[in-house]
This record gives structure tokens, sequence and C-alpha cells, in this order.
């Protein structure tokens, strides 16, 4: 697919580091599946992979965590 943000790039299956933050917690996920643009980096997460790093963000603002890292695993 065509990148929506640089409009240049197409995505290629790659992975992604996604930072979330709310409030006090900032979680950090790395090696994401996701599409990447060759371009400018930008990624787009499929909608099952989008809960399940929503899931792991929720985990960790409930656990009182401040800063969370973790190797996503599906």
């Amino acid at each position: 697919m065509s990148c929506v943000i640089c409009r240049n790039g197409t995505t290629q299956p790659g992975f992604a580091t996604v930072t979330l933050q709310r409030n006090e917690t900032t979680v950090i996920l790395k090696q994401v599946p996701a599409d990447v643009c060759d371009t400018c980096s930008e990624y787009y997460l499929s909608s099952e992979v989008a809960a399940q790093v929503l899931e792991k963000a929720e985990s960790a603002v409930k656990s009182g965590a401040e800063v969370e890292i973790l190797k996503f695993a599906a």
C-alpha cells in the first residue's frame, strides 16, 4: 500500500517499535509486526496487532508501571 504520510513510499512487512503514553505510564513495545514505509518508516498495524498492543499497554497502566519496555509476543 502507499504511505499516507509521505505519499512517496510503499509499505513492506516488517517490525516497528511502538511507544504509548497515558498519564504517568510509558509503554514501549519492540518488534511489533507492522507494514513499514520504505521511505519514511511510518508503520501501520493490523487491527489484530493493534488490539494486542492496546491490551498490553492497558495491563501496564493497571499495574502502576511508570515505564515498561516489552518485546512483542503474539
